[in-house]
């Protein structure tokens, strides 16, 4: 008998990842943060204005609600794939409230579990592999990465300053579009805060519908220092040819709940729901229902929360300023982004300056694009003293 104590093993080396692997590299904020990790470690109390989580909570009827049903002994088994009806119907009249778009609750509606799940599916859904999505430039990064682990061609298309950050339709239509599937639009925009107009998703309509492209835009930051949230499929016809991502993450401060949702036509909602369903499983339904509550939330709870975001936004500026950076002041969402004094050879030549002198971390427009070379983004999802103390540690500089 053999001992297999003395039996022969691979050595580790012998072993390869997929080949799918090779066109990503780890999500940078996740090695960042990392690094960003052991300086505090090190007791040196570096001050994050990287990523865009909100650091406030839901409203106290969320919280209230999650609490009390999840004493329910009867709802923790698996949820429906679809969604419970409660949660569909509330972001049903969540769409008709504030964007004036009708959906259909059963059919037209679909829970996530985040809007990075919805990328994974929708890409699996519409996508084969070797065919091509429009990316934007700059843009989400998840957007290129999931797309290459599925074996989709990125295509970029740029999104430029001097065009306010809008997609440049005459370059569009001159490229060849014949083996493009899907367009990624993110509007208002992370990371440039560009809002969203009527006439531009009057235009994306225009295009997805004689190119016979399915736009699919994400549409977080709406409620976030924002006046009017609109919607693409508030155009007529876009349903047919648009799927729309929406998140509770960054409108109701529930960002490490996981909840989204996207909404289309029934057909598209049921293909996404096909590949869904081979993935996960539905959500804890307490989350569910208190999720339901917070979209029932009334415009003065959306207004105190905004009250925060723009004291924030103006601390944001007065940094910005103090490293020599410019910006629109018309940008909304959760961020501030800005463009970096030419006096620098690489944006990372600030942000490292910044991080290791300072101790404060900002995000290098770099990792959105090729576009984004000469920028910086400021979250503004941090404490009000702590943003002021950013502020006087960078006031301290020698630029």
């Amino acid at each position: 008998m053999n001992n297999s104590n003395n039996a022969a093993t691979a050595p580790l080396h012998s072993y390869q990842p997929a080949d799918r692997l090779n066109g990503v590299s780890e999500y940078y904020f996740s090695r960042k943060l990392k690094e960003v990790a052991q300086m505090n470690a090190q007791g040196l109390n570096v001050i994050s204005l990287g990523i865009g989580s909100p650091d406030m909570p839901p409203s106290q009827e969320t919280i209230d609600t999650l609490c009390r049903e999840a004493h329910n002994p009867d709802g923790h088994g698996y949820m429906p794939y679809i969604g419970i009806p409660e949660l569909r119907k509330s972001f049903a009249d969540w769409y008709l409230k504030w964007y004036g778009v009708t959906l259909d609750p059963a059919t037209e509606i679909q829970p996530l579990i985040g809007s990075k799940e919805g990328i994974l599916h929708v890409t699996l859904a519409f996508v084969n592999p070797g065919e091509q999505v429009l990316v934007p430039n700059p843009g989400y990064p998840t957007y290129t990465s999931l797309s290459s682990i599925l074996g989709a061609e990125v295509v970029h298309y740029d999104l430029k300053e001097e065009l306010g950050w809008m997609p440049d339709f005459e370059q569009l239509e001159q490229m060849d579009l014949s083996r493009i599937k899907l367009m990624w639009t993110n509007y208002p925009n992370m990371p440039t805060g560009a809002n969203a107009t009527p006439e531009l998703y009057e235009r994306l309509v225009d295009f997805a519908r004689r190119k016979g492209i399915i736009i699919v835009n994400d549409n977080p930051y709406s409620f976030i220092l924002n006046d009017h949230p609109i919607s693409i499929l508030s155009v007529p016809g876009a349903k047919e040819c648009c799927i729309e991502f929406n998140s509770m993450s960054k409108s109701h401060n529930m960002p490490g709940w996981r909840i989204g949702m996207l909404a289309s036509n029934a057909q598209f909602v049921q293909w996404v729901l096909k590949v869904k369903s081979n993935i996960d499983s539905g959500m804890f339904r307490a989350m569910q229902l208190a999720a339901a509550t917070a979209l029932q939330s009334e415009a003065d709870w959306y207004e105190g929360n905004n009250r925060n975001y723009r004291n924030r936004r103006q601390l944001a500026g007065e940094i910005m300023e103090a490293l020599g950076c410019r910006y629109d002041d018309n940008q909304v969402g959760m961020f501030l982004w800005g463009r970096i004094p030419d006096s620098y050879d690489d944006v990372e030549q600030l942000t490292e300056k910044v991080l290791h002198e300072a101790h404060v971390f900002l995000t290098p427009g770099f990792i959105f694009g090729s576009n984004g070379k000469r920028y910086i983004r400021i979250s503004l999802c941090c404490k009000d003293h702590k943003l002021k103390e950013a502020l006087e540690r960078i006031k301290k500089l020698k630029f």
